[in-house]
């Protein structure tokens, strides 16, 4: 009901303050400032000019009273010249051909190919997301409202970005900017997509085609995909979890607020007994992202709304809303780290983003946009920077509240302790050798319930320990003929010790805290991972 009456007053605002169909020109006929010269680069060939001044998205500027009810965001920026070069396929990176056509709902994207096989991604500075909508409100007004909302992103964050990310150790691309002519015929079939439009050229990090010196001695890369289906299939396989984390606190200084697992590629190392993944990030449309100065966006990004569209600013004002849609792989790939771990991670990006660091970064903006928002950007960067072992601790405490600790479809032993009324340890045992995979002991305090996975093959369980309180444990035995073992015992009248497998080839020793909820239906142990 909840959601209905979101619509409704969605719906209601948007009503209210826009009408009419989809504008076919929304956009700008041509983003070339000077009309003059757009007439000769109608005929020209990149040989002939080597930059030209635009402006990315003059359609986005607005009057004042627009601005009060939508937001001025970053209109100015996207409406800001900018001179750019011009994009020869022959030339660039010593020569590329297109290799696919790819981009989502929003973005128009290429990968590109150089002859040693090293790929790039050509994406679109702008978006258009009325594509996500159905085919009858593309047609409408919605379709405007949602093309406008673009002006939210900052279209030149992502150049400054790898600045930073260098100097705090994260895997990076380094984006260039450039324009294609309106002329250019190396885009074949797909030149009315490519022509006349701004893009950012980056290096596209997806095997082992496209390794370098940046990411040491990786063998491979590989998907979010690929790497979970590895982890979770094979014993041997592991992510990287404080590199991840590192990778994630940077995506809460930059504001970052668009992290699921599409967003990320894996870089693969090989010590000859494990493989272990470590995260690159990609895609960083919405660092700087600024919503809610409009009151529709405001109301829009209420906790109650549309929470996870945070705004840029120099407090950490909703961690969790930088934290929704990277909770799949959060999930996943965060099960390890204590709160110690994030403070001395926060510590050391603090460390690494120097204020020198953060004024270099900020100063390669395009000139005149420096010149509208460098010197404030700075300023909130490094306020963002002093409060990170705040937003760090709060980062923590979110994943801390239900954990999930997951085997793999190999066998393995889960064993927890229930040490005192405050802390609970957990330790996952890898049957092929005997070894100690995993270990975390966790705080009542901080967690309310601890879900083992076990996925696949026998596994065991064992739980044990007498305490007058103690954190909810919840069993979901998966694929297999488990064995279940409960010799805990936690004072009060509500049973801690939850067990979900199929009765079938289960074997379970009930304690005093055991609820059991087997049963013949096979859809009791499911587990995602893949982000379905």
């Amino acid at each position: 009901m909840k959601s209905y009456h979101l619509h409704v007053v969605s719906l209601a605002c948007i009503l209210l303050f826009s009408s009419g169909c989809a504008r076919r020109n929304f956009f700008a006929k041509t983003p070339v400032v000077d009309q003059a010269q757009y007439q000769q680069l109608k005929t020209a060939s990149p040989a002939d000019v080597d930059s030209v001044t635009v402006m990315a998205g003059e359609h986005y500027k607005r009057s004042g009273f627009y601005n009060l009810f939508w937001g001025k965001h970053y209109r100015e920026v996207w409406a800001t010249p900018v001179t750019v070069s011009v994009f020869d396929m022959k030339k660039a990176k010593g020569g590329l051909s297109i290799e696919k056509l790819g981009g989502g709902m929003q973005t128009t994207s290429l990968t590109l190919i150089d002859d040693k096989g090293f790929t790039y991604a050509l994406r679109s500075l702008d978006k258009d997301p009325a594509g996500i909508l159905p085919k009858f409100w593309g047609k409408t007004f919605v379709a405007n409202v949602l093309r406008d909302q673009t002006s939210a992103i900052n279209p030149y964050a992502a150049f400054v970005l790898p600045t930073m990310a260098k100097a705090a150790g994260i895997p990076h691309s380094k984006p260039e900017l450039v324009y294609v002519l309106p002329s250019d015929t190396t885009f074949r079939e797909y030149g009315d997509r490519f022509q006349d439009r701004v893009f950012m050229i980056e290096e596209k990090y997806n095997d082992d085609r496209t390794l370098t010196p940046m990411l040491g001695n990786a063998v491979d890369i590989a998907s979010s995909k690929k790497m979970l289906n590895k982890r979770f299939g094979d014993d041997d396989h592991f992510i990287d979890q404080r590199e991840f984390a590192r990778a994630r606190l940077f995506d809460l200084f930059i504001n970052d607020w668009d992290r699921h697992e599409g967003q990320w590629e894996w870089a693969v190392y090989d010590d000859g007994n494990n493989k272990r993944y470590r995260a690159i990030p990609k895609d960083r449309d919405n660092a700087f992202f600024k919503f809610d100065d409009g009151i529709i966006p405001w109301l829009f990004s209420r906790k109650w709304a549309i929470r996870k569209f945070e705004t840029f600013g120099p407090k950490y004002r909703d961690v969790y809303a930088l934290m929704m849609n990277a909770s799949f792989i959060d999930q996943r790939a965060l099960t390890e780290l204590t709160a110690e771990d994030y403070r001395q991670l926060a510590t050391e990006l603090q460390a690494s983003l120097t204020d020198e660091v953060i004024e270099r970064a900020i100063r390669q903006f395009p000139p005149k946009v420096y010149d509208q928002l460098g010197e404030r950007t700075i300023r909130t960067l490094k306020s963002r920077r002093d409060l990170l072992p705040q937003a760090a601790q709060e980062f923590y405490l979110h994943l801390a509240k239900n954990p999930l600790v997951i085997g793999t479809d190999q066998e393995e032993r889960f064993e927890v302790e229930r040490l005192n009324d405050e802390e609970t340890e957990v330790k996952v045992i890898r049957l092929s050798d005997d070894k100690q995979v995993y270990h975390r002991v966790f705080k009542r305090s901080e967690t309310k319930q601890i879900t083992l996975q076990g996925l696949a093959e026998d596994d065991e369980f064992e739980v044990k320990g007498d305490v007058s309180k103690g954190i909810r444990i919840v069993i979901v035995g998966g694929r297999g003929e488990d064995e279940i073992k409960d010799k805990s015992n936690v004072k009060g009248w509500r049973r801690k010790t939850i067990v979900y497998d199929t009765k079938r080839g289960t074997e379970i020793e009930f304690g005093p805290e055991t609820v059991d909820k087997t049963t013949s239906d096979v859809r009791v142990h499911a587990f995602d991972r893949e982000g379905h």
